[in-house]
């Protein structure tokens, strides 16, 4: 089968992500010194699918220094697509999108495509497959919420990014006798918020998958208050659902983006008539050179893609599964968000050690 192949094309989708360039490191490096593939880059999303331009050829030398490198050099598109045919499913990729990419990998001598993104970029790589495109996917997203693979990378940088922020915040909250909020990604899981909120030893976390009120967030910051702790730390995802009112009977405004912490924090600064100050970490979770575990993690994902191209395994994603590099098919791997267990070992560690996620006093 790797007789067969001659060239492959690179794709990344959705938001920027650490660890991206090192997908892109470990797939070039593995294509050309070990099957002397060439290797062509496919900008700013599927764009170079439709307009060959839009695309760079990607050498050894060319990707040189860029394995700590974050963001990534292909450039990505965090909204929309180029096959944008709404159905009853969403977008899906056209039997007329098929022949354009046909033409254009055909014209770009490229035979297969590794396609890295979360759940909306793996829909569309599944659409191409179901079409004929030759085609792998690898898995990537801050959230961790892909059900398919225990770990994606770029969590494990987002998260010391916002267990580094809750530390700080803990010195000056501690300073000035403050309730500090900090919100933190996760749009429909809440992994990043339990993890930092344990590491950063939160005393309230708020995730989407566990419904809260402000009034047992706070009862959980009175008895704080009252046994001499004149500080708190409350970790919310930016997920996290809000419920129908406040404690006065107002109702919530439908929260924008970045907007679910400031509203918690100005409730929670209504009932206790105390200092609150809010910090919504935002994209500086997705930023910055990657950890050492996304590294590592990033580059046995970008391996392994080549290596399913190698042995003719189109239609599947890279997965970590057990501490192995596994693959699924691409078919399972989307559709479904992995959410955090509100029963799960993790949670219950979490109230072990006291926190309370705002479902009781």
């Amino acid at each position: 089968m790797t007789s067969s192949i001659k060239g492959i094309g690179i794709a990344n989708g959705g938001g920027d992500c650490p660890g991206l360039n090192a997908v892109i490191r470990g797939a070039v490096r593995a294509a050309i010194l070990r099957h002397g593939w060439k290797v062509v880059g496919i900008l700013d999303g599927f764009d170079g699918l439709i307009w060959p331009e839009k695309t760079i050829p990607l050498t050894v030398d060319r990707i040189a220094g860029i394995l700590p490198r974050g963001g990534t050099i292909l450039g990505s598109r965090s909204r929309g697509d180029p096959f944008h045919h709404t159905t009853d499913q969403g977008c899906a990729v056209t039997q007329e999108d098929f022949l354009t990419c046909r033409r254009t990998m055909e014209k770009l001598e490229i035979d297969a495509l590794v396609v890295i993104g979360g759940d909306g970029t793996q829909t569309l790589a599944r659409d191409l497959g179901r079409l004929g495109i030759p085609v792998v996917g690898v898995p990537k997203t801050i959230d961790n919420d892909l059900k398919a693979t225990e770990v994606t990378f770029g969590f494990d940088t987002a998260l010391h990014v916002a267990t580094d922020a809750i530390d700080r915040l803990h010195t000056t909250a501690e300073s000035h006798g403050r309730v500090m909020v900090i919100e933190v990604m996760g749009r429909d899981a809440g992994w990043i918020a339990l993890h930092s909120g344990i590491a950063g030893g939160a005393d309230v976390i708020l995730i989407p998958e566990i419904p809260f009120t402000i009034e047992n967030v706070c009862s959980r910051l009175r008895n704080r208050a009252a046994t001499g702790k004149k500080f708190s730390i409350v970790v919310v995802a930016e997920g996290a659902k809000l419920p129908p009112a406040d404690p006065f009977g107002n109702p919530f405004p439908t929260p924008r983006p970045g907007q679910v912490g400031i509203l918690v924090g100005e409730a929670i600064r209504e009932s206790l008539k105390q200092d609150v100050r809010t910090t919504v970490l935002g994209h500086i979770q997705r930023g910055g050179s990657p950890s050492p575990f996304d590294r590592i993690l990033s580059t046995r994902f970008g391996v392994e893609a080549v290596e399913l191209i190698a042995r003719g395994e189109y239609g599947r994603m890279v997965c970590l599964r057990a501490g192995e590099i596994e693959s699924v098919p691409i078919e399972d791997a989307v559709g479904e968000v992995r959410l955090v267990d509100p029963n799960g070992s993790m949670v219950r560690t979490a109230k072990a050690v006291g926190i309370i996620f705002g479902d009781e006093p």
